[in-house]
């Protein structure tokens, strides 16, 4: 539990998703660095990955009782009545035992009954927004929150301005300064062709592995490329029994990537979903992409964050309902334009917050400072 000692308290709520647990496991590590008299503790859901993602980063959690609602009717929309009840009285005595300096909330479903009672005890609240366009928990926050830090400029629409800062998404600092040569030899790569990656996010994409099966003998034989599948462990048998490896020596295909700043150093052009958090490492490590966005998110925050790289320049939006038909032309008309590589690395690395935790870190203790004069 939290130190009794007369250190300061952040208590930080992410839940759900790594789009939301891995920026505030940043801000945390950013925080740790700037003050060592500092307790830093999170809240979170028992069946979401933050409840592994936390403890192996070091920090305690605390379960709270809470999902959101489906759009169809199901037992747990049924439920929900009673787990908001629940939520509330958890946070209630967490806020209550552990008396926090200042709350975060970096979105997910948990984050709106402890962020609405930190209000009501007068903690100061701080929202990181990662997307585009604000999830339903941070929205409804932002009206008793005291500072507002987005990642995309189109964020700041859906909050009150004045308290509105765009800093960037936090990512993991291990990204960048990645030595070529070992990320190579890390996958294998031994000979000078292009290297494409292809991630469909933790648990895969089914329409991406559909697009990419159906253009691997093209892409691999005839165009002649490296291939780096992440295909999510639920489709890893079933891409086994239909790909004979033996046939495809430059594909490796892996259910999850363990260093992704290797596979980052190594590709020459990523196939993506277009969350948050893969949008943010596409710009800090200034990799030219092409993203897919989900038809199943919540809100369409993914095509929002596409279309804002998109326009910048930085990547090229393929519809998911096109990926199959598209993928392989556009793969490879990209991979032979050295020149539009080059201005899609410049224009990612211009969109990229690099310090952005170590901003919203410095924010927070400034915040800490004000609440103690």
């Amino acid at each position: 539990m939290p130190s009794k000692s007369p250190k300061y308290r952040v208590m930080i709520a992410a839940g759900g998703t790594g789009g939301h647990v891995y920026p505030a496991i940043s801000i945390a590590d950013a925080l740790g660095v700037k003050m060592e008299q500092i307790d830093i503790f999170f809240v979170g859901t028992k069946n979401h990955m933050e409840w592994l993602a936390v403890p192996k980063a070091g920090y305690q959690i605390y379960p709270i009782w809470v999902s959101g609602l489906q759009r169809r009717f199901t037992f747990s929309n049924a439920l929900f009545p009673l787990k908001l009840m629940v939520s509330l009285i958890q946070s209630f005595w967490l806020l209550k035992r552990f008396k926090p300096t200042v709350m975060v909330s970096c979105g997910g479903y948990v984050a709106g009954p402890v962020g609405w009672m930190a209000s009501r005890f007068g903690i100061p609240l701080i929202i990181q927004e990662q997307n585009s366009y604000p999830g339903l928990t941070n929205r409804i926050l932002g009206s008793s929150a005291k500072q507002i830090f987005t990642a995309f400029p189109d964020a700041e629409h859906y909050f009150p301005t004045h308290k509105v800062r765009m800093v960037g998404n936090p990512t993991r600092k291990n990204l960048v300064h990645i030595n070529p040569s070992k990320a190579r030899g890390y996958f294998d790569i031994t000979e000078d062709r292009s290297v494409l990656l292809v991630m469909g996010g933790s648990l895969g994409a089914k329409s991406i592995n559909e697009a990419l099966l159906h253009s691997l003998e093209t892409l691999h034989d005839h165009a002649g490329m490296y291939i780096i599948w992440q295909c999510g462990k639920r489709y890893l048998d079933t891409l086994i029994n239909k790909i004979d490896l033996k046939d495809y020596p430059r594909l490796r295909l892996h259910a999850y990537l363990e260093d992704m700043p290797a596979a980052y150093a190594v590709a020459d052009l990523v196939v993506s979903r277009a969350g948050a958090s893969s949008c943010s490492e596409l710009m800090v490590t200034g990799t030219p992409s092409i993203l897919i966005p989900s038809p199943f998110v919540a809100e369409n925050h993914q095509t929002m964050n596409a279309r804002s790289m998109q326009e910048q320049g930085a990547a090229q939006m393929l519809p998911d309902q096109e990926v199959k038909d598209t993928l392989t032309e556009l793969v490879t008309r990209l991979l032979a334009d050295q020149e539009l590589l080059r201005k899609m690395n410049e224009s990612a690395l211009a969109m990229a917050k690099p310090f952005a935790a170590e901003h919203i870190a410095e924010e927070i203790l400034h915040e800490i400072e004000r609440s103690h004069e």
